[in-house]
């Protein structure tokens, strides 16, 4: 909901829906501790694609444009790959509650097919129309590096080393917003072009 209020209703809006909407639900959800980063953060991820999408929309959508959207796309999968294969495979041990833990192996080949789903939805976008999904998908996707290096430096605090294992997820939120908001930014504008005033 970041990137369409971004898209939708602009820079401000977006930084605004995304500081402190965010920040609302990391204060609700109990995860407090991230609840200062998280405005700061989301804040500027809302207003970059706000912001993004304000300046590129007049523009022409070029050939240039679609393959920096690809470029980013594959920069994407290989983060998720690099990180996945060499930092989140092999043995874990996860605790759900303090009697309960659970012991397993989660094998490399499994990151390959991981990767690829991540970024299928997005890719589709872009080259299905390579003119204004392109466009939003490279919006969206810088905009989205905001988040997931804030969120890596901060963590670096609070996690150390283990940071680099949030890496995956952060992207996938940003994988996931993307492919929803899309969509349903192109769907809103329809419907909202309809109505009569």
């Amino acid at each position: 909901m970041v990137y369409f209020t971004a898209l939708y209703f602009g820079p401000f809006v977006g930084a605004f829906a995304g500081g402190i909407g965010s920040a609302l639900a990391d204060l609700i959800l109990g995860y407090t501790i991230y609840a200062p980063a998280t405005l700061l953060i989301k804040a500027a991820e809302g207003w970059a694609a706000g912001y993004l999408a304000l300046k590129l929309m007049g523009r022409e959508k070029t050939l240039r444009i679609f393959i920096l959207s690809l470029i980013v796309s594959a920069g994407y999968l290989f983060v998720i790959l690099i990180v996945g294969l060499y930092i989140l495979s092999g043995e874990f041990e996860a605790s759900f509650i303090i009697v309960m833990s659970a012991v397993g192996v989660i094998h490399p080949s499994i990151w390959y097919p991981l990767a690829v789903l991540a970024i299928a939805t997005p890719l589709y976008l872009t080259v299905k129309s390579k003119k204004s999904e392109g466009l939003l998908l490279l919006v969206l996707l810088l905009s989205g590096l905001i988040m997931v290096s804030g969120y890596f430096v901060y963590e670096q605090f609070i996690l150390g080393y283990y940071a680099i294992a949030e890496v995956p997820v952060n992207f996938g939120q940003v994988i996931i917003g993307t492919a929803v908001a899309i969509p349903l930014y192109r769907a809103v504008k329809r419907l909202a072009a309809r109505q009569p005033l």
